[in-house]
């Protein structure tokens, strides 16, 4: 029998096998792996991650779940942290950590954030996210989705959809359909900003009023001279930067 899903941590629980064994095909768990599951809830995908990997994290807000996941997994196994799962220090777990789950729709997006400030320590995540979401995720530029996630989590990781997944897969079924990304981060030879501050503040200001131009978005972010030393013409919009232009013209400001 399922617990009744709480809306304040916005649950909706993962019930359907065809879709739990096509993600576990999209994760592809081996023993040695280092593997945090965020939002395990009633612990479907654990059970299924915990036949393979030797040793498996999990975080849980719910307090009623996490003690139940602690009553059906023994501690060597499956370690049960319970709590915000935006508190859980990532660096105090192994190395080339893969995280996964289903994260919640109320919190996606910081989430998302609080995942990507520890990708040097990530060798990959899969998460199963409302499918809008992910569409902003792996947006190009110059399309409709394409935002401050799109350019922050491209900045760090490569991205790809996996697979989309009806609403009828979950107990109670969501209003909206969702899907699984896979996100890779780019390595130590990616291009970086070299203020990386700065960059988030600029991108955040391109996207913060999106009918602007560049240069009314970012006025109080950039002198107009760095348009011209980064080769981008100001009265473009945010939206047509490419991820290596965003990094051109947040260096360009010094």
């Amino acid at each position: 029998m399922l617990p009744t899903p709480r809306k304040r941590f916005g649950q909706h629980f993962l019930t359907d096998r065809h879709y739990l064994a096509r993600i576990v095909e999209a994760i592809a768990p081996r023993p040695e792996d280092a593997m945090l599951e965020i939002g395990p809830g009633t612990g479907i995908l654990t059970a299924e991650l915990a036949r393979v990997v030797e040793r498996l994290h999990v975080v849980e807000i719910d307090r009623d779940l996490a003690a139940d996941l602690r009553r059906r997994f023994p501690p060597e196994r499956v370690v049960v942290h319970e709590g915000d799962a935006l508190e859980l220090d990532l660096a105090a777990l192994p190395a080339a950590l893969r995280v996964v789950g289903n994260l919640p729709y109320n919190v996606s997006t910081p989430l998302l954030f609080h995942v990507a400030a520890s990708a040097p320590r990530i060798r990959d995540c899969v998460f199963m996210l409302q499918k809008e979401v992910v569409d902003r995720m792996v947006a190009a530029p110059g399309t409709p989705d394409y935002g401050r996630l799109s350019v922050m989590l491209q900045y760090r990781f490569e991205m790809a959809l996996a697979l989309r997944v009806p609403p009828g897969a979950f107990t109670p079924p969501p209003k909206v359909d969702s899907a699984v990304v896979r996100m890779r981060p780019l390595g130590e030879g990616h291009l970086r900003a070299r203020d990386e501050a700065r960059f988030e503040a600029v991108v955040a200001s391109a996207f913060s009023q999106r009918r602007k131009t560049l240069r009314n978005a970012t006025r109080e972010r950039l002198p107009e001279a760095a348009f011209a030393r980064a080769g981008i013409d100001p009265s473009r919009r945010g939206e047509t930067l490419s991820v290596a232009e965003f990094i051109a013209l947040a260096d360009a400001a010094d």
